[in-house]
C-alpha cells in the first residue's frame, strides 16, 4: 500500500483505507500470507487509495461473504460519491442484487446491450436482502 503514496499525488491514508475494508491487522503482510478474500479487499483497496475518478470493479464481492461484501460496496459508493459525485464507479457482476443499489444499470446479453436504465430510487445498501 505504500507504493500508492509514491506513485498518486492526492492518495488516500493506506491504513484507513485498510481499516474500512476490515485489514488494518494485515498492514504489514504480503500478498501471499492472505487468504483470497484478503487478497480481494486489498486490491480493492489499492484501487481507492488511488482516490480514481473511474473505478471499474469486476465482482468485487464474488469470492466474500454478505457481510464482507455489504461494507465493500459501502465503500465503492463511498468512493463514487467523492469529489461531489464527481467520481464513477462501475462494476460488472452476475449479482442481480447488486442493480438495487445502482444508480443505472445496464444489461448485457451474448456480448450486446440489452438494457440502459437510470434507477430512479436506488435502494441504500443496508435495504437489501442480501
Amino acid at each position: 500500500m505504500e507504493l500508492v503514496d509514491s506513485i498518486v499525488k492526492s492518495s488516500k491514508d493506506a491504513k484507513q483505507i485498510l481499516k474500512e475494508v476490515g485489514l488494518e491487522e494485515h498492514y504489514n503482510k504480503f500478498p501471499n500470507q492472505l487468504s483470497g478474500g484478503e487478497q480481494q479487499r486489498v486490491s480493492i483497496a489499492r484501487a481507492i487509495a488511488k482516490d480514481p475518478l473511474l473505478l471499474l470493479c469486476d465482482e468485487p464481492t464474488g469470492a466474500l461473504d454478505s457481510k464482507t461484501g455489504v461494507e465493500v460496496l459501502k465503500l465503492l459508493k463511498k468512493q463514487c460519491d467523492a469529489n461531489n459525485g464527481e467520481n464513477t464507479v462501475i462494476i460488472v457482476t452476475h449479482n442481480s442484487l447488486i442493480a438495487e443499489v445502482a444508480d443505472r444499470v445496464i444489461r448485457l446479453k451474448n456480448g450486446k446491450v440489452e438494457s440502459n436504465t437510470i434507477n430512479e430510487n436506488p435502494k441504500n445498501i443496508e435495504e437489501v436482502n442480501w
